[in-house]
């Protein structure tokens, strides 16, 4: 008995490694997010047409922009796993930790299985140009199980590999630019000037065209849940997120110039891989297997990261009480949040199967969502209860309170897009989220070691 009592207390007192450093939280944070310049983006083309799709781009851009600058103050401040949870705990209280530790698993689980979804099509597609059937289900679940047990392994090679798979996604993405526009030699094949059209559904359709906009960015907050794996959260974690949102938005801008100069808007908005079927229209193969390559990258580094920072969120929740704790474990080898990882493997999976990547797409977008729209008041709460100069900070954004008032008011605006084209899944996934917080106040509450929740050796807030 005293022998069992001491290996459960020598298993408590496992701690995840601080092995990071800035390059692997860039390659965390525009490995989750990446993809989205390979696919989804294109949707809010069909919405506003392609000059709407780059409002949306530029001004959704600066919502992320507002995100990665509050994130990587407050969490190069909270340096611990769960994020935007953690600080969420600290600064507001246990209910609404709840809710954005909710969040970030149901973003970065929908995220996971879109990322699968866009492997199983690829392949289906290519198998098709060349009269084959392909059942994309198996390397649906293929894809998933492999980057789980990668994640169960280790985080630094797991990050490690999202790093050179990343940086191969993004060349691809440069190869093409400079091929198509004939930088690199030759002409031009783009052709706007025929392509291009004025706004066919107006200014509304712009406006809807926000909610699809999100998935050039959709993941960047994701370098916090890296928190307490990095060795120095002052330098790495704005270093990671800021390097990271500069790539984006390069990227992003990149992938709508050289889609909407080779592909119909009418078609784009549709697509399910546009910048291969880019790729295909100049009529190069080297260029078709790059972008094939680069594709099947970008949606495996999301995979990959999505599982880190899901099992993170989860671990960090369970570690608290807010989940059964059987699931806060860290593997005493790997030291991994090993129990989190396996968990979440099905759920991503059921919702791969569904193949409905819009719908997935859009859960994933809306949790992500209100997450953000916390972030807002969060980081004014947490200046007012910690002035600058009371506490130790990594990193200060600038112009503080301006970002949280422009992140507040884009939110607002998206919410509003997301109703105009998925009213139902908005109503649906607010009245689950009410559904659970109840579930939380009553049954899981209780369980919640309130004297433990505070971990930061700072001082009583102002006020307090």
């Amino acid at each position: 008995m005293g022998t069992t009592t001491a290996a459960a207390g020598k298993q408590e007192k496992i701690s995840l490694l601080k092995v990071l450093g800035p390059v692997h939280v860039w390659a965390l944070g525009v490995g989750i997010v990446l993809v989205g310049e390979y696919m989804g983006w294109n949707f809010s083309v069909a919405k506003g047409g392609a000059y709407g799709a780059l409002i949306a781009c530029w001004v959704i851009g600066l919502l992320y922009t507002c995100v990665a600058m509050i994130d990587s103050e407050v969490t190069s401040t909270v340096a611990a796993a769960g994020g935007q949870y953690t600080q969420a705990k600290h600064i507001i209280g246990p209910l609404m930790a709840f809710n954005v530790g909710l969040y970030l698993v149901m973003a970065y689980t929908m995220l996971e299985a879109a990322d699968a979804l866009v492997v199983g099509d690829l392949l289906k597609a290519v198998a098709a140009q060349y009269g084959a059937e392909l059942d994309p289900r198996p390397f649906v679940v293929l894809t998933i199980a492999f980057l789980a047990w990668l994640n169960y392994r280790g985080v630094f090679m797991t990050l490690t590999v999202n790093f050179v798979i990343t940086a191969f996604a993004v060349l691809a993405i440069l190869v093409l630019f400079f091929s198509t526009t004939g930088i690199a030699g030759g002409e031009s094949v783009l052709r706007h000037s025929e392509l291009l059209t004025d706004l066919p559904y107006g200014w509304i359709g712009v406006l809807a065209s926000l909610q699809f906009g999100m998935w050039y960015y959709l993941g960047i907050e994701g370098t916090c849940q890296a928190a307490e794996e990095v060795r120095s959260a002052g330098r790495s974690i704005p270093l990671g997120t800021m390097g990271g949102m500069m790539t984006l938005l390069i990227a992003a801008s990149l992938t709508w110039y050289i889609c909407t100069g080779l592909i119909p808007w009418e078609y784009l908005g549709q697509a399910t891989t546009p910048l291969y079927d880019a790729a295909r229209l100049t009529g190069s193969v080297e260029l078709e297997v790059i972008l094939f390559i680069g594709t099947m990258f970008a949606a495996i580094a999301s995979a990959n990261g999505c599982i880190n920072d899901s099992s993170r969120a989860w671990f960090s929740m369970s570690r608290d009480r807010y989940m059964p704790h059987w699931f806060g474990a860290v593997h005493p080898r790997y030291r991994t949040p090993y129990r989190a990882i396996l968990f979440l493997i099905p759920i991503a999976v059921s919702f791969a199967f569904t193949g409905l990547l819009d719908q997935v797409i859009t859960f994933s977008i809306l949790s992500g969502l209100l997450g953000y729209t916390f972030m807002s008041f969060n980081i004014v709460r947490f200046r007012r209860l910690w002035p600058l100069g009371s506490i130790e900070r990594g990193y200060v954004h600038p112009f503080h309170p301006v970002p949280a008032i422009v992140l507040g008011l884009l939110c607002g605006a998206t919410y509003f897009a997301t109703y105009l084209g998925y009213g139902t899944s908005l109503l649906s996934i607010m009245a689950f989220y009410i559904l659970v917080s109840i579930w939380f106040v009553v049954r899981r509450y209780p369980y919640v070691k309130r004297g433990e929740q505070f971990t930061m050796p700072w001082p009583r807030p102002k006020g307090y």
